[in-house]
């Protein structure tokens, strides 16, 4: 029986977060819209991880993506907050998520 995936959980709320904040506080709707849609689809990954361990690929598409994208914006701004942790969330979550399908 699977288990909960309370750090596929614990990611998508620090993406969500992430992008409320910098809504709130930069008033950036495109930061809002795509950080909470991107905590959405992550929650809705580490559900379907939640229900079957195999069942990665919403979550691993996510991380992947993140991690492309805040990679570039980290390179090209060298701010750690928030392309770099962003960054390094995903590569872990990434790697989690394939160890799962190995």
């Amino acid at each position: 029986m699977p288990s909960t995936d309370y750090p596929g959980f614990i990611y998508a709320l620090l993406l969500a977060v992430g992008g409320l904040m910098g809504g709130i506080r930069r008033g950036s709707i495109v930061s809002l819209v795509a950080g909470v849609g991107s905590g959405a689809i992550a929650a809705y990954g580490a559900n379907r991880v939640s229900n079957n361990n195999l069942d990665v690929w919403p979550s691993l598409s996510i991380s992947v993506a993140l991690l492309i994208l805040m990679s570039y914006r980290f390179v090209v701004t060298g701010k750690f907050m928030p392309a770099g942790m962003v960054m390094t969330l995903s590569l872990l979550s990434a790697i989690r998520y394939a160890i799962l399908i190995a």
